[in-house]
């Protein structure tokens, strides 16, 4: 069975009177906690509501998921797509209080979700991306509201390994003319983090048109750009956002562009001193 974002609500409240008394006590803990439900294994959702792990896995079955990957990858898109920001702000627990003590409720969120992203991350799809990288006669990295950020970081940073780089502004239509007119077997990187807007998803159509390598970093499978990139790179939050956080996507692209730094020999040498002579002659550091 296959359920649209944000029916998965309907769908438990549909189901919810032929549900056994267990089964009703998990749909009552996803309805009242999805944050906390999303990031849970099977085991931990067990034990949050005292059933075993068999009942979960039955509950999951007969709200029709075939598994309970997809359940929570459902739950993660209802999350994304539905909760307004004023909804966010309440799931993030927001607190005046102790600022020592949101410093540090904050940090270790931001090391859960980069441990997350170092356990996710597979070499081989990395390898292929550093290629790529590196071969592509062109390459334009493009974000979107948030992720600008962190494709602007990208860029800018890649620009100071190869030539050819282009940073995108994916809210900006005119990237659109820009990737039209790309030339030929260009690398395009896309940085999509939740809620993921039109113009970006949209924009992300073009370079499977066109013929190009498309290469996506997000922070969810569930990503509307997924279908359209060759290659993927995952950064999963282990938090709801509310105002939304870049470190974990931008700790995967610090490490990839410094393991591509690497792969480029004698090519960084030869481009780096044409930078540093540029810099010179136009006195761009304060001295």
């Amino acid at each position: 069975m296959t359920h649209k974002p944000g029916s998965l609500q309907a769908t438990i409240h549909e189901k919810y009177d032929t549900l056994t008394a267990k089964g009703k006590r998990l749909a009552d803990f996803v309805l009242l906690s999805p944050d906390k439900a999303v990031f849970m294994t099977t085991r931990q959702l067990a034990a949050a509501v005292n059933t075993s792990e068999a009942t979960v896995v039955r509950f999951v079955r007969q709200l029709g998921f075939t598994n309970y990957a997809i359940f929570i990858n459902t739950l993660r898109d209802l999350i994304d797509r539905e909760l307004t920001l004023v909804e966010r702000g309440k799931m993030s627990h927001l607190v005046a209080g102790s600022e020592d003590a949101e410093l540090d409720r904050l940090i270790n969120q931001d090391i859960r979700s980069i441990r997350a992203m170092h356990k996710n991350i597979d070499p081989a799809v990395v390898q292929a991306v550093r290629d790529a990288l590196k071969s592509g006669p062109a390459v334009y990295v493009m974000g979107s509201r948030l992720s600008y950020s962190s494709a602007h970081y990208m860029g800018w940073t890649l620009s100071k390994l190869r030539p050819g780089v282009c940073i995108l502004n994916g809210s900006d239509r005119t990237s659109m003319d820009q990737l039209i007119f790309a030339p030929p077997k260009s690398v395009v990187v896309i940085i999509a983090t939740s809620r993921y807007p039109n113009e970006l998803v949209r924009l992300g159509k073009i370079p499977r048109r066109q013929g190009f390598l498309q290469i996506l970093i997000t922070d969810s499978a569930s990503c509307p750009l997924v279908q359209f990139s060759d290659h993927v790179l995952i950064t999963p939050q282990k938090s709801i956002p509310f105002l939304g956080t870049p470190v974990s996507m931008i700790s995967l692209i610090h490490y990839l562009l410094h393991t591509l730094a690497s792969d480029m020999g004698e090519a960084l040498k030869q481009h780096q001193e044409k930078l540093d002579q540029a810099y010179l002659e136009n006195d761009i550091w304060f001295n």
